[in-house]
């Protein structure tokens, strides 16, 4: 186990905790919440991406919106890069390109909360082998 040196370092133990715990506990009942993956492969974590997930984390919590954001790999919109996977609960997921703070904000205001499209989707591209989308 990690020595605690300071005020600093033990308030950095509980926050990681706490979100850990948190993960696990939402992680059970993700269905019912808004998802959110963030495309954190070389390309993305280049365009800013680790910045967009800090601030989505950040203000999702801020704003009371129940969510799960996680990270994931390369979606294949390096073009587009940050990107971001938004799932709300009942619904097909929606991926945005070029997403920095500002467009974040925009997404949670109006398509997370509303249910509004806003500009900066990609559109899905394929089918699967027995053609379900």
């Amino acid at each position: 186990m990690t020595k605690v040196k300071s005020l600093a370092d033990l308030k950095m133990m509980k926050d990681s905790l706490k979100s850990k715990i948190s993960l696990r506990e939402k992680g059970e009942n993700s269905e019912n919440l808004v998802q959110i993956k963030v495309a954190m492969a070389t390309c993305g974590i280049a365009s800013g991406a680790k910045v967009v997930m800090d601030f989505l984390l950040e203000e999702l919590d801020k704003r009371g919106i129940n969510s799960v954001v996680t990270q994931t790999g390369c979606m294949g919109y390096c073009y587009a890069e940050p990107t971001i996977e938004v799932k709300r609960p009942g619904q097909e997921p929606v991926v945005f390109g070029y997403v920095d703070t500002k467009k974040a904000d925009e997404i949670i205001e109006k398509y997370i909360k509303n249910g509004e499209l806003v500009d900066g989707i990609i559109p899905t591209n394929y089918e699967t082998i027995d053609g379900e989308k």
